[in-house]
């Protein structure tokens, strides 16, 4: 047996569809279940069961012989929150619990860390050098939260047989139309195009960017779910590695992505970043990916292009679910 957490959410769900693809079906999906309109992205998929996010810890507990691997995916992820204590209890407190159960028994883990813990980008980039992981200072309680679960089990003498947390960079792609403003921008993009035939994008407030000229490293959740795979099939070394493409666009360059991909033409203003999130916005991620490349993942990201295409021809308006 396989468990997912966050089975229905985004990535969770991408990555059942995954695993199905590679034959893979004896999975036990653990999720809330209670909001119908993510429960649409199991739709079609083939699992053995569902388990409560709750009930979990217990389940393992009680069926540990029988699970070969969990893939923590599961998180609360809204980085305009700043409920620490939702934070600490769901994102640092729960995945501490699964570690120690993965510990205990002996079951490979996979979790999902994030770039939010890069903060400003004051240390890089850099995976390889897991020195600054004590040193960074991400901008919301989210980051926070991801990065004090990273430094808590590079710390630990205790732990899984084998075990790798990811730094997702900024994923897109099916199977987010639940998520509200968390979406990607793409998402919204396709949504203002639709609606309105133009984009709004953040004005930037840094004098080091332009309008449009914020960067950050778009990794196709396809890309993320391939990366997650071989994880599961060749065992690299334990540790945290990056998950990006390796190469940071502009939102100018989604936009037109986006715009293209729908054959409108390109129809661009600028909207003042809201003020909640206006202090902690990252300017620039760029995911350093030799680590993962060295361990042996050697196939090509799709380009934003490539990527963008794919999502809104196949997926955005179709109204289709991976």
């Amino acid at each position: 047996m396989i468990i997912i957490t966050g089975a229905a959410g985004f990535i969770g769900s991408c990555l059942v569809s995954e695993l199905n693809r590679a034959g893979v079906e004896d999975l036990i999906l653990a999720d809330e279940f209670t909001d119908e309109s993510k429960n649409k992205n199991l739709a079609g998929k083939k699992f053995a069961q569902k388990i409560k996010r709750d009930e979990l810890p217990q389940w393992i507990e009680a069926n540990a012989t029988g699970i070969e691997f969990i893939f923590h995916i599961g998180a609360r992820t809204d980085t305009t929150l700043f409920d620490v204590e939702t934070f600490n209890k769901l994102n640092l407190h729960y995945t501490q619990t699964l570690w120690n159960l993965c510990a205990k028994h002996g079951i490979p883990l996979v979790y999902a860390s994030s770039a939010a813990t890069y903060g400003l980008g004051e240390f890089g980039y850099d995976d390889e050098d897991e020195s600054i992981i004590d040193k960074l200072k991400p901008l919301n309680p989210y980051g926070d939260s991801k990065n004090d679960f990273d430094k808590w089990a590079l710390k630990q003498t205790s732990k899984p047989p084998y075990w790798v947390g990811l730094k997702f960079f900024n994923v897109y792609g099916p199977n987010e139309f639940h998520k509200g403003r968390m979406a990607s921008v793409i998402f919204h993009a396709f949504n203002q195009v639709k609606q309105n035939g133009s984009v709004k994008l953040f004005r930037s407030h840094n004098p080091n960017y332009k309008d449009g000229g914020q960067l950050r490293d778009f990794i196709y959740v396809k890309d993320l779910c391939s990366v997650i795979l071989f994880l599961y099939q060749h065992k690299v070394a334990s540790g945290i590695y990056n998950l990006g493409t390796g190469t940071a666009r502009t939102f100018s360059d989604l936009a037109k992505s986006t715009f293209k991909a729908m054959g409108v033409a390109e129809n661009i203003s600028f909207i003042d970043t809201p003020l909640d999130i206006r202090d902690k916005y990252q300017y620039f991620t760029e995911a350093k990916m030799s680590k993962l490349q060295k361990a042996g993942y050697t196939k090509p990201f799709a380009s934003l292009e490539e990527g963008v295409e794919d999502y809104v021809k196949n997926y955005l308006s179709p109204g289709k679910y991976l």
